[in-house]
């Protein structure tokens, strides 16, 4: 019997980018300055960047090339065109307005959609969505499978919409205080996990029932359709684009952050089929981003964007995609390192409470985890645990999530899978030394997404 064949990046690499590597004695000076915030490092001083996936992916030459075609006519740009036309050839879609990154989307369609005292239940927070949802007025509700909050659950689709949850809010406060409910494709907060049709179809003919609408965050929808793909009945002979264009008919409107599936350094678009929306959504962006044919972007941001649009569906693409997150998290499950699982598709979660169980969540083991990793390699994470999720708005206390991770995300076409060794190896490293952590005290925290700029100091 043949053994299994090796695997390699459906790509060659044209261009290099070089990597420094600090001493140890730097990056604790680094670690250190930045406040054991890895937000706060210089990307200078990072050997293996994985805060994030957003707008760090590498483009293609195809969308190199489409840089050049950038048409940067204030109004009425054909790049505009030539991305509408993709949106809704791609996603199928009726309108588009682009913004300059994901939340702008947010925050253009909590303003149109939400009223003082509504609620609004979905599949697990995100930090920015639930923000622009109560500074609109409305309150998000977690109504997402119990399975997704525990990180050993083996369950295929963390992603589900509980749907018991669900009526249960409808029948306590009414349909009439709930203008939608917020689906994400793929679930970040829960590691990356994928919400399968069924579950979609099955919250589609509950909300039809009561008049209310589904806003889709397709940030990560061709990942989320690929593992429906590998994992869901009845769908392993369609393709990836297929599968997209059936997640998104059954829904109402979509908020994307194109730096994300969409292959591309900065962007994002509005989408709806509902054409007052769209006035509405066509009204506000000038308000807040910039004409309604470029809306905060560059034409030849645009143009990369339509690009990146077609790469995206490409099944070949997201094999090797999801392939790669998987190659790691199967490497770290081997080390018996505690993840999340099953692993998801952008990155590797891993699982702080179980790393550091002599540390509670007021001492931020996640924050702590994020920063003992930089400080052994050079790899820089992503706290995803009690600082990401802020404080009540109404006790003014940390929330404290069942949930308490560091995010290992990973850059789409950027690493190899050598990179991927010396980051599990690194991981390994720390795990190994994990009952000398101290934990950490937060010396600065800002009004909202916290995250993003608080400082510590070492306990």
């Amino acid at each position: 019997m043949m053994k299994k064949r090796s695997w390699a990046e459906p790509y060659k690499i044209k261009m290099v980018e070089p990597l420094r590597m600090l001493s140890r004695k730097e990056r604790e000076k680094a670690m250190e300055e930045a406040g054991y915030n890895t937000f706060l490092l210089r990307s200078e001083d990072v050997y293996i960047d994985l805060l994030t996936d957003s707008g760090t992916s590498a483009m293609s030459d195809r969308q190199w090339a489409g840089l050049m075609l950038g048409d940067e006519a204030y109004a009425g740009s054909r790049n505009f065109y030539h991305l509408e036309e993709t949106v809704r050839e791609v996603y199928g879609y009726k309108y588009l307005v682009p913004t300059h990154q994901g939340r702008a989307a947010e925050h253009i369609i909590s303003k149109i959609l939400i009223k003082p005292g509504d609620y609004i239940p979905g599949n697990m927070y995100f930090t920015t969505t639930k923000l622009h949802q109560e500074l609109a007025g409305g309150k998000f509700v977690d109504v997402i499978i119990d399975e997704a909050h525990d990180p050993e659950s083996e369950h295929p689709f963390k992603g589900n919409v509980d749907l018991d949850k669900l009526q249960r809010l409808i029948d306590e406060v009414g349909a009439d205080k709930i203008p939608y409910v917020a689906i994400a494709t793929t679930v970040n907060m829960a590691g990356g996990q994928p919400i399968s049709m069924a579950n979609l179809k099955a919250v589609r003919e509950l909300t039809q029932k009561y008049g209310i609408e589904i806003v889709h965050d397709m940030t990560r929808v061709a990942e989320n359709a690929y593992m429906i793909q590998q994992n869901e009945e009845g769908y392993a002979d369609k393709t990836v684009a297929e599968i997209v264009k059936e997640i998104n008919s059954l829904t109402d409107h979509a908020t994307m952050s194109a730096k994300k599936d969409a292959l591309v350094n900065i962007g994002g678009f509005l989408a709806t089929n509902d054409p007052d929306v769209f006035e509405q959504a066509r009204n506000l962006v000038v308000v807040y981003e910039g004409l309604h044919t470029y809306g905060g972007l560059a034409g030849r941001d645009m143009e990369a964007m339509a690009i990146g649009i077609k790469e995206s569906v490409m099944d070949e693409h997201q094999k090797a995609r999801v392939g790669q997150v998987h190659y790691l998290g199967n490497l770290l499950l081997k080390e018996g390192i505690p993840v999340v699982k099953p692993i998801g598709t952008h990155g590797v979660f891993l699982d702080a409470k179980r790393f550091y169980p002599h540390l509670t969540q007021d001492e931020f083991p996640a924050q702590t985890l994020a920063a003992e990793l930089y400080v052994d390699s050079g790899v820089r994470a992503m706290e995803r645990g009690v600082v990401s999720a802020g404080r009540n708005p109404e006790t003014g206390e940390h929330n404290y999530p069942k949930l308490e991770l560091v995010r290992l995300t990973i850059p789409r076409r950027v690493y190899t899978q050598a990179h991927m060794d010396v980051v599990a190896e690194s991981v390994a490293e720390v795990f190994q030394n994990a009952h000398k952590a101290r934990g950490l005290k937060m010396v600065f925290e800002p009004k909202y997404l916290r995250f993003f700029q608080a400082r510590f100091e070492k306990l």
